[in-house]
């Protein structure tokens, strides 16, 4: 079964990818450097990003742990956007809807696919200790995700309103550009920029999760690990991601495509996944 779970976990890892790094390039490339052709930042972010992964799980770890001390100060840059002139409480309501319609539905699937991902580790399950807790470290990550994440909506939805919130590409960068510092004057561009470093460790996993389940799927398991196996990988996940840059990504309705695949795909893995585990374990004790 954990090979089953392996073998979709490669096609959902790699649409995962390509969405996230086809994302920040197009953000990088039309706030920073909207002359520049979007493919060269793809490489420059897959070269960065297998660098680190490279190093393996362990260094992987800890660039993680720099870059979160790197960027977890920005949240209280949203504070001042709880304050606007123009803010009313009556745009957070209704907190529960009371219809449901197929736009909530899909912001409630949106909201399960970006906090997904730690359930991938299920590709790795081979390599890690019974002994190690990761149990608690998963969910208090995600439990600081979850704050960040509604940090940021509800400075947007008091900043922009609940009407123009919808029309707006990147809501949190547009509303960072109207913050006013003595020493800096595009911020946003420092904070797109420092925010690669979260980028890069995320592709970083998100491969290395691939070579694991790639691993699992070949009954490679009990095989050293190799870097010409990891460079396959690499450039396998490359590969994909420049062929949908040039096929998917540059049109919008096949960029939709594409997006409602990556949130159905999300939001399964990461309810099904620790589900099926969590019962797995259950009848296990059991026998």
């Amino acid at each position: 079964m954990v090979r089953f779970f392996a073998f979709a976990g490669l096609f959902f890892i790699l649409i995962k990818i390509t969405v996230i790094t086809l994302g920040y390039a197009e953000m990088v490339h039309q706030i920073i450097y909207p002359s520049m052709n979007p493919t060269w930042m793809i490489i420059f972010i897959f070269l960065v990003s297998c660098y680190v992964a490279i190093q393996g799980m362990g260094n992987t770890i800890r660039f993680f742990v720099i870059a979160f001390l790197c960027t977890f100060w920005m949240i209280f840059l949203f504070l001042p956007f709880f304050f606007p002139p123009i803010a009313s409480l009556y745009d957070l309501y209704p907190l529960i809807p009371t219809e449901w319609s197929m736009f909530s539905w899909k912001g409630l699937l949106l909201l399960l696919s970006s906090l997904s991902g730690p359930e991938y580790l299920i590709c790795l399950a081979p390599w890690l200790k019974p002994q190690q807790k990761m149990l608690k470290y998963l969910t208090a990550a995600n439990a600081f995700s979850v704050f960040e994440y509604l940090i940021a909506f509800i400075a947007s939805l008091l900043f922009f309103g609940p009407k123009y919130l919808s029309k707006s590409n990147f809501p949190v960068i547009s509303m960072i550009r109207y913050l006013q510092f003595p020493f800096i004057e595009r911020i946003d561009i420092f904070l797109i920029s420092v925010y690669m470093l979260h980028f890069v460790v995320v592709i970083s996993i998100l491969v290395l999760f691939f070579y694991g389940a790639a691993r699992i799927v070949l009954r490679r398991l009990h095989e050293q690990t190799t870097r010409i196996g990891f460079m396959a990988s690499f450039i396998t996940v490359f590969a994909f991601i420049i062929l949908a840059n040039e096929w998917l990504w540059k049109t919008e309705e096949k960029r939709s495509i594409l997006l409602d695949l990556q949130i159905w795909l999300g939001s399964l893995t990461y309810l099904l996944v620790p589900a099926f585990v969590l019962i797995a374990g259950k009848v296990k004790g059991r026998v």
